[in-house]
């Protein structure tokens, strides 16, 4: 099949390889163009792109209200993976095929921007990847594939992306043979369906009211994007790789003994093993511990 992939993320790098290791010919990635990012605002270019012009792909930065004709006319199936941009039916049905969305979670859970992140925040014991049909819809088109991933309780966002990206270039490569062998996709269950709604920077600050459970979670699937973080005296820093323990402290109390830092929650403590202050760059909770002078009654909050 003559193929056209629109994605913009480093999570799609391992389907393109694939793709491009594959019987099937991959014409070109469709990108978003370069935008300012850093403090210099320098144009930045997509991962996708920077891959398509190490791979001699030709790459096409559209803008959002582009027309994807020429991008199009030859292609059999356009698959999208993290574009950000939401087409308009005339263009994800002019491929011959029609077009594929690879989607990291098992849908109809989890539809949306952020469905690594929300899977880890709510305590789910298995996620997944699905390539589907796309449609009018977010993420509500008939599914062709699934592949499951169990989870493993201290599993990060940056992690399980990782994991997702290998599963789902299998899961593409399935589904191409399955529309070359005719087979059609089967319609979701809308009414099992959840939203994962996109990260904000002020939903990583940390509550050490709840649970030590429930905290984890957030802190690991903000981990490493947007980060998870908190107060101390008149500044923030981002936390990362919570450890469960047995100590009991006050919700957001420190206590650093045996070069270990812990916390409070509303049950248990959590051992906090990396930080990072503002301004600076991520380090180990001791160092961090060691520099900032802790006195008894220090808190997190």
């Amino acid at each position: 099949m003559r193929i056209a992939v629109a994605a913009t993320p480093e999570v799609a790098i391992a389907s393109l390889d694939a793709l491009l290791a594959s019987d099937h010919e991959l014409l070109c990635v469709i990108t978003p163009p370069d935008r300012p990012s850093g403090r210099g605002q320098s144009l930045s270019e997509s991962a996708v792109s920077r891959w398509g012009t190490e791979n001699g792909i030709e790459v096409y930065k559209p803008e959002r209200d582009a027309n994807f004709d020429s991008y199009l006319s030859n292609v059999d199936v356009l698959i999208t993976i993290g574009y950000g941009v939401i087409l308009p039916k005339k263009v994800f049905e002019q491929p011959r095929y029609g077009s594929l969305n690879l989607h990291f979670s098992l849908l109809p859970r989890w539809r949306g921007a952020a469905p690594v992140q929300r899977a880890i925040e709510a305590g789910d014991k298995v996620s997944g990847v699905t390539v589907f049909e796309l449609d009018e819809g977010m993420d509500t088109g008939p599914i062709y594939t699934q592949n499951r991933f169990a989870l493993d309780p201290d599993i990060t966002s940056d992690e399980l992306f990782v994991e997702l990206a290998e599963l789902g270039a299998e899961a593409l490569l399935h589904t191409l043979e399955l529309m070359e062998s005719g087979v059609k996709p089967t319609p979701q269950d809308n009414h099992s369906a959840t939203r994962a709604l996109k990260l904000s920077k002020e939903e990583g600050h940390i509550d050490w009211s709840q649970p030590a459970v429930a905290i984890s979670n957030k802190v690991r699937a903000f981990t490493s994007s947007p980060g998870a973080w908190t107060n101390f005296r008149d500044s923030t820093v981002k936390i990362d790789t919570p450890v469960m323990s047995e100590i009991t402290l006050e919700p957001g109390l420190l206590l650093f003994t045996n070069m270990k830092l812990f916390v409070g929650t509303a049950t248990t403590a959590l051992e906090i093993r990396y930080i990072t202050p503002s301004g600076k760059s991520r380090m180990p909770s001791s160092q961090w511990s060691n520099g900032a002078r802790l006195a008894p009654g220090d808190l997190f909050g």
